[in-house]
């Protein structure tokens, strides 16, 4: 590989030049091997902020970001069926992973999941699954692939040998105000999803007051970048985060909420609505479906056959999980000491709903990290969550509050009571599902 001036790759951006494929190899593989200072990095990062990449820079970009570290080959395994997977950008309440994994699976695709920890207000599928008694979130390679070709699934956490250099940007990025950047924020998402030998993708953008693109110009923005940038067959769907997804928002809670959701019960229709939405799309890209309505149709066979909940518990035993955590999850899933309704205080129709604010009170409850070394409590959260238009009043509570102690409980309770607002009329009704690209 030719050698470079690191600073004058910097410069070249900082510039508003389009960079050559050699230059952007070259400061990849230097982040990899730590030959980039953070600062270079740092300075890279607002460069490209400022300047942007064209969509060859971000080919590039993202190419190289996968390539510095390991990438799967699945040939040996001679699959039956299409790798596929799903990645969304954070939400509260998020517990869509649990359930597509194993009713993709059901379908016939292999899905090799690599999921994150929370960010910020928002819930991570890795801390999730970590509620799981025994479950290693962790395996080797070799172990999570040879799971994905038995069962049909795996889902793990982000492990440093999948796109190194990801890593280090991305934590430069996070204390450098340039998480923005869309050419960034493209080749981390999918260097680690193409690192995993995926054939199709299907993105949940979410956007609202509780996810990280707020506006929908700027969720179109990233979906856009990201649809056009793939080299494999990938759909962006724009979903509402004006409120919290499900009925409830935690870890244990939304364990428990996905199992009866696999069970069988449908439970609150927005997020049937999405789950629909995502797997439709993706068993079309795959190949297994000509069509949504097709589609749909072999998503709720999944589901209503039992064939989704067996792969879920498959899955959960192969990694180390319980193999009779579907059928005694109760006793698996720790609750928490002090669980509590919370009522508002005069009668009315829920009319706003600020889920950052929700997802903020969880790591006040202790169910997120206020510095990365933080435990997280996996028992506190929501259940029962009244969803916008609800009619509430002395009996239908706005959530159930799952606390450690008095203090939590009541911090949580003004938190929650704050962050919602109350109408004497019913609001329009919203859809979940904003726009497909």
């Amino acid at each position: 590989m030719t050698t470079f001036l690191p600073q004058e790759i910097i410069r070249h951006k900082r510039d508003g030049k389009t960079l050559k494929a050699a230059e952007i190899e070259f400061f990849v593989k230097g982040i990899a091997n730590d030959s980039i200072s953070e600062g270079q990095i740092a300075a890279f990062a607002m460069a490209v902020y400022f300047q942007g990449m064209n969509v060859a820079e971000r080919r590039i970009l993202t190419d190289a970001m996968m390539r510095s570290g390991h990438v799967m080959d699945w040939t040996s395994f001679n699959l039956n069926g299409p790798i596929l997977d799903k990645h969304s950008t954070g939400g509260v309440g998020d517990k869509i992973s649990f359930m597509l994994a194993p009713i993709m699976a059901a379908c016939g695709a292999y899905v090799p999941m690599i999921c994150g920890r929370g960010l910020g207000h928002t819930g991570g599928t890795f801390d999730k699954f970590e509620a799981i008694p025994g479950y290693n979130t962790t395996p080797d390679f070799k172990t999570f692939q040879c799971v994905t070709a038995d069962v049909g699934c795996a889902v793990i956490g982000q492990t440093p040998m999948i796109a190194t250099a990801d890593r280090r940007v991305y934590a430069t990025r996070d204390i450098t105000a340039t998480v923005e950047a869309i050419p960034l924020i493209t080749a981390s998402i999918l260097s680690k999803k193409l690192a995993a030998g995926l054939e199709g993708l299907v993105m949940d953008i979410k956007t609202g007051n509780g996810a990280f693109a707020e506006t929908e110009d700027f969720a179109v923005d990233i979906a856009t970048s990201i649809v056009t940038v793939s080299p494999i067959p990938t759909a962006a769907i724009l979903t509402d985060m004006n409120q919290v997804i499900g009925y409830c928002a935690g870890h244990v809670t939304e364990v428990q909420e996905s199992l009866a959701y696999l069970k069988g019960d449908q439970g609150e229709p927005m997020m049937h609505e999405v789950v629909l939405a995502l797997c439709g799309r993706l068993l079309c890209l795959g190949g297994l479906a000509t069509d949504q309505r097709q589609a749909e149709s072999l998503v709720e066979q999944a589901l209503s056959s039992g064939l989704a909940l067996e792969k879920f518990a498959k899955m959960v035993a192969a990694l180390g999980g319980p193999t009779d955590f579907v059928e005694r999850s109760q006793s698996y899933l720790t609750p928490a000491p002090i669980i509590e309704d919370v009522f508002i205080q005069a009668p009315g129709y829920l009319q706003q709903m600020n889920s950052r604010e929700v997802g903020l009170s969880i790591i006040q409850l202790g169910g997120g990290r206020r510095v990365a070394t933080d435990t997280i409590d996996h028992c506190v959260g929501y259940s029962n969550f009244a969803k916008v238009g609800d009619y509430l009043d002395h009996h239908r509570p706005l959530a159930t509050i799952h606390a450690r102690d008095e203090v939590s409980l009541e911090r949580a309770k003004s938190q929650l009571l704050a962050a919602v607002t109350m109408t004497a009329q019913p609001p329009q009704p919203a859809s979940m599902i904003i726009k497909t690209l």
